[in-house]
């Protein structure tokens, strides 16, 4: 990873927008949705997405692969998945009589992790190590990963029945977690557009960077500047989650970490140099409210998380940014 980025702030909000300019093309959904996805990748984090089947979460992960120069992998979890069947095994060379070790499809530098939740914990616990650590462990043997390495999972929020959910130090080692939602329907013409059109079913989408420059644009948001006032209010915002009567478990400090990696990220996106008290309203929902672990009483009484964030952000005074 670059320690000093190459690129200015400007140039990476420049080359961010290009990025979003060329999924949006390919995916028909609300641009914040790709800029969310965005946001994960420059906070060298993972993105979760809870959305229904048919929603285009595949066709999103390969465009943002592509527009980024990098290799895409895509797992689909089912209950029988071996966590082998994740990393990859040895195989016995009859011809030297050794063990060579076969990659699974998590070498890659993109990987969809699709329906995360109907894999058992064990098979999840294999995907945990490579989103921690970027290595596998295999018979004992520790392999890298490509560097980047970034995991898209998705679960579905309607079928539970043979589902296994998230242990709370998965859920954690997620940057993000957002949904694309249905499009509008506008976006469903132009999805009947391309059925009638074979040749537009997958469209391409145009390659912005080189794969071997994104840890370089990763590194941008670590020039970003963060004032004592604003490092303040992201620590009390998630203090302000475990005091709230609804919450049992509140955000952990890794969650206060990502955060404030979020907040960076998302000044970069937007072409500033420096963290606004917007930058970590702007990210707080998507960042914060999988955290949450819930009172019974509160989810049996229907109680969103979303809603407890909206309430932290509403209890939390607003800092005043120092003007020149």
């Amino acid at each position: 990873m670059s320690e000093s980025p190459t690129r200015s702030v400007d140039e990476a909000a420049a080359e961010c927008s290009a990025i979003l300019d060329a999924v949006h093309e390919a995916v028909i959904a609300d641009r914040q949705f790709p800029r969310t996805v965005l946001l994960g990748v420059l906070a060298r984090g993972h993105v979760l997405l809870e959305d229904v089947p048919g929603t285009g979460k595949t066709l999103t992960a390969r465009s943002m692969a592509e527009a980024l120069g990098l290799s895409f992998n895509r797992i689909q979890f089912t209950p029988d998945l071996l966590p082998s069947d994740i990393t990859g095994t040895h195989v016995y060379d009859e011809t030297d009589g050794t063990f060579e070790f076969n990659e699974g499809p998590v070498f890659a530098n993109v990987v969809l992790a699709d329906e995360i939740n109907r894999a058992p914990p064990k098979t999840q616990a294999a995907l945990l190590e490579a989103m921690e650590e970027g290595q596998v462990t295999v018979d004992g043997d520790t392999h890298v990963l490509p560097d980047p390495f970034f995991v898209i999972a998705t679960q579905n929020p309607v079928e539970q029945e043979g589902t296994f959910e998230l242990p709370e130090a998965q859920r954690d080692r997620f940057v993000v977690k957002t949904e694309m939602g249905y499009p509008g329907r506008g976006g469903e013409l132009q999805l009947l557009k391309r059925r009638a059109n074979r040749s537009e079913q997958s469209p391409a989408v145009e390659q912005v960077i080189e794969g071997a420059d994104v840890a370089d644009l990763q590194a941008v948001p670590e020039t970003v500047s963060v004032d004592d006032a604003i490092r303040g209010y992201i620590v009390d915002l998630c203090r302000e989650t475990r005091s709230d009567p609804r919450v049992e478990v509140g955000v952990s400090p890794r969650g206060v970490q990502r955060l404030f990696e979020a907040a960076r990220a998302n000044a970069v996106i937007a072409g500033r140099d420096f963290v606004a008290p917007d930058d970590v309203q702007g990210v707080a929902q998507p960042v914060l409210a999988h955290r949450l672990v819930l009172t019974t009483e509160a989810s049996v009484n229907g109680v969103e998380k979303s809603a407890v964030v909206a309430d932290v952000l509403n209890r939390v005074a607003v800092p005043a940014m120092a003007t020149e």
